[in-house]
Parts: structure tokens; C-alpha cells; sequence
């Protein structure tokens, strides 16, 4: 159903922008066309590797280490694998669907989203060069406390 609103308001925004500016219209379709096919193998390549990754993980094993009573080892193991990972949003998402009906815990899957979207160890070399060295360390810093924060009060409500 939220899908089906999201796609609907982008066609109506599109629309829309045709009918208000058709060339400039047409010209940010084809960027958006050209940088979806650049991206495609490499999403494609990540849906096969889940996929793969899903083929040999039984859910009793996913249970087993995510699932039931949330612990802080299965947070603080989630945080640090959602830290050290770099994986869009959009792939993750679902990932984290799927790893929710094999029988994880809110919790856990909780603190691997958010610190996959808030904390970057992968993009620290960059941060520490345009950001500098104390920016980065409150940034990612705060940013993991903050997940951990989000993630059990996740386990807490839900």
C-alpha cells in the first residue's frame, strides 16, 4: 500500500515537471535512467549475494544468535556488523525483512539498520579529510550511541 502512494505521487510529480518544463524534464530522466543502470549489477550483485548468504543460513541459526530475548551482545554484535558493513539502504531494508521472518529479534536488526545508515568506519578516511579528525570522532561516535539508543527503545515498544 506504501508503495503503491510513493510510486503513484513520483508519476504525478513527474508529470507534473513535464508539463511545466518538458526539456528539463526529459534531461533529468535520462540522468536518473543513466544512473539506475549504472547502479543495477551492482544491486543485482547484492540481492544474489543475500540471496546466497540466505541459501546456507538456516532460520533456526538466525534465531538462535538474533533471535529471542534481546541481549547486548546481540546488539553490540549487530551495531559493529552494521558499522563495518556498506550497504545501501535499499538493499538492507529488506535484508532486514528477511532477517526478521527467519526469526530475529527487533532488537538486534534495529541496531544494524540504524548504524548501517548513521555510523560510516568504511567512510572514515574520507571524513577524517574533509571533516577533520575531531568532527569525525563525535560524528560516528554520537551516531553509535544514538543507534544503540534507537535500537533498544525499538526492542522496548515494539
Amino acid at each position: 500500500m506504501i508503495a503503491a502512494v510513493i510510486n503513484i505521487s513520483a508519476l504525478v510529480l513527474v508529470l507534473f515537471s513535464l508539463i511545466k518544463d518538458k526539456e528539463k524534464s526529459k534531461q533529468a530522466l535520462k540522468i536518473a535512467v543513466s544512473k539506475g543502470l549504472g547502479l543495477a549489477p551492482q544491486l543485482i550483485s547484492l540481492v544474489a549475494v543475500i540471496g546466497i548468504i540466505f541459501s546456507f543460513l538456516p532460520p533456526e541459526l538466525i534465531k538462535e544468535f538474533l533471535g529471542g530475548d534481546f541481549s547486548l551482545i546481540q546488539v553490540g554484535g549487530a551495531a559493529l556488523f552494521g558499522a563495518v558493513m556498506m550497504i545501501p539502504s535499499l538493499i538492507a531494508l529488506p535484508l532486514a525483512g528477511s532477517l526478521i521472518d527467519a526469526g530475529a529479534s527487533y532488537t538486534p536488526v534495529a541496531a544494524f539498520i540504524t548504524t548501517l545508515t548513521m555510523v560510516g568506519f568504511v567512510t572514515i578516511p574520507v571524513e577524517l579529510k574533509e571533516l577533520g579528525k575531531k568532527i569525525t570522532i563525535y560524528r560516528n561516535g554520537l551516531a553509535l550511541i544514538f543507534a544503540v539508543i534507537i535500537a533498544f527503545m525499538i526492542g522496548v515498544f515494539i
